[in-house]
């Protein structure tokens, strides 16, 4: 028969209220009651009834993790990784998936928000007004996306776009394309900025070719305009689309990298085996530090109803913004421009000019 409640507080020589609190609210018990009571209830097999800790404490041990595309390898590493951390801290995690569609993010958040204490958003497809007004509803951290007064963790991908273009500049192309991602996207933004100022800076030229849809099928897709651009160089919005634009490529009768090199972003598994030059970034300590994040709210406290859900007051304890680091990392898929490489002309324009 599994232990109660009751068996706890008698081992423990407490009161049975003493052992709830224990569970519902550790920061109201004795730190040596508290650490009598859970070691005991370890022993003992004992779990506390979440639904019975729900009704009292108001929440439910449960988050929700929103992902723009499941079927994305660049998803299920930041999944896990939150799944992983939510346990450790006594929580679980839903999960759903919007397809890349605005719509159904907003739907699936209304729908989660009685059901779970707080909500991870990854690179939503919602304008930033929609997030501020659904954060009125119930707790939000989001991901790979900037929204004032919300808790963010977003990847340097500004970074990674300017260590891609200073490594094909390096290598001697002057040609360079950037192939977008979805108009809606945060990320997409960002790398679009970074690679025109860097191109810019480096003096060579960067054809954008925008709202592609970001899987190996929209790779494919853009091969024709890839080759129409006359470029020698491409930076891809994520190695999906940088994978099939291998593909589709060779299949033009062009060589990687002989006549054109290709850089993606992320690092998924595939990147590896195709040898894709790529900009990795962290997705699984992205998902940790999401969870740690929304695990900081304060207890919500229910202040009445909206139309079919309670209205959440809470605020948050942590920094507005995390942002983790990228880093470039070179394979097959890039080599040689047609220019001289921009190192060798550094170091000879600098030797001649010690010599004069």
């Amino acid at each position: 028969m599994p232990a109660t409640i009751r068996d706890v507080a008698r081992a423990c020589g407490v009161h049975v209220s003493t052992v709830s609190r224990t569970f519902s609210a550790p920061n109201l018990v004795n730190p040596e009651t508290r650490g009598r009571v859970l070691s005991t209830a370890e022993h003992l097999g004992y779990r506390p009834n979440r639904a019975a800790r729900a009704l009292i404490t108001g929440r439910t041990t449960n988050l929700g993790l929103i992902v723009a595309d499941i079927a994305n390898p660049y998803f299920p590493p930041m999944i896990k990784a939150a799944q992983s951390q939510a346990r450790l801290r006594d929580h679980h995690v839903f999960v759903a998936d919007t397809d890349e569609d605005p719509a159904v993010e907003e739907e699936l958040v209304r729908a989660l928000a009685t059901q779970v204490d707080g909500i991870v958003l990854c690179s939503p497809r919602m304008a930033n007004g929609a997030i501020e007004v659904l954060a009125r509803e119930v707790p939000l951290v989001v991901v790979n996306r900037v929204v004032a007064g919300l808790p963010t963790v977003v990847m340097d991908v500004a970074h990674g776009a300017k260590q891609a273009i200073d490594h094909l500049v390096g290598l001697g192309h002057r040609e360079l394309a950037y192939l977008g991602g979805p108009r809606g996207s945060w990320t997409n933004k960002e790398i679009r900025r970074s690679a025109v100022a860097v191109a810019r800076s480096h003096g060579v030229s960067l054809t954008v070719l925008d709202s592609v849809a970001p899987t190996e099928a929209g790779g494919v897709a853009a091969a024709e305009d890839v080759r129409r651009a006359g470029v020698t160089a491409v930076l891809a919005y994520n190695d999906l689309m940088a994978i099939g634009l291998l593909g589709a490529l060779k299949g033009l009768g062009l060589t990687v990298p002989g006549d054109i090199s290709v850089v993606g972003i992320d690092d998924i598994p595939l990147s590896s085996a195709v040898q894709l030059t790529t900009v990795a970034t962290p997705t699984a300590a992205a998902g940790r530090a999401a969870v740690d994040m929304l695990l900081r709210y304060d207890s919500p406290t229910r202040t009445g109803r909206g139309p079919g859900r309670p209205v959440v007051e809470h605020t948050i304890r942590t920094s507005a913004q995390t942002t983790l680091p990228t880093t470039l990392i070179p394979r097959q898929s890039t080599g040689p421009g047609p220019y001289e490489p921009a190192s060798f002309r550094d170091a000879r324009g600098a030797e001649s000019d010690l010599q004069s």
